[in-house]
C-alpha cells in the first residue's frame, strides 16, 4: 500500500514565526510552498518537512525528525556555531563522546527546537 509513496515529516509549533527563523536560519531547510496561513513547507533532500502551527506544540517526548548525515561531527559543530545545545541521554549499549552517542559504527546527536521538538542527526 504505502511502502513505495512518499512520506512527510510533521512538526507542531506554537510560535510560526519563531519556528521560521529556526529551520530557516539555524537548521538551514530550504522553504518550499506554503500550502496555509500557519504553516510552513520545507524541502530537505528528497523528503518534505511540514512545520505547523498547533496548541499540541512541543508535547512529543519522543524523536520527531531524524536526517541522516555524512559527518555528524561537522553537524554538530555546525549547529552548535548557530546556538543549538544538544540533548543528553542515557542509553543502553550507547556512549557518549561530547554531544554524540555512539553505538558501533553509528553516531547520533539529539537537540530540540524552540518548541521542545526532539530533533535528530545520525550517521555512520
Amino acid at each position: 500500500m504505502l511502502k513505495d509513496k512518499d512520506a512527510t515529516v510533521t512538526i507542531p509549533v506554537k510560535d510560526i514565526e519563531v519556528a521560521r527563523k529556526f529551520y530557516d536560519e539555524t537548521v538551514g531547510l530550504e522553504r518550499a510552498q506554503n500550502a496555509q496561513p500557519g504553516m510552513l513547507s520545507y524541502k530537505s533532500g528528497g523528503s518534505t518537512v511540514m512545520v505547523y502551527q498547533s496548541r499540541f506544540a512541543g508535547t512529543n517526548k519522543a524523536t520527531a525528525a531524524t536526517w541522516e548525515v555524512g559527518d555528524v561531527e561537522r553537524e554538530v559543530s555546525l549547529l552548535k556555531e548557530k546556538g543549538v545545545a544538544f540533548e543528553h541521554y542515557d542509553m543502553p549499549d550507547m556512549a557518549r563522546h561530547g554531544d554524540i552517542h555512539v553505538a558501533g559504527d553509528m553516531k547520533a546527536a539529539w537537540f530540540k527546537d524552540p518548541d521542545g521538538n526532539i530533533l535528530a542527526i545520525v550517521g555512520r
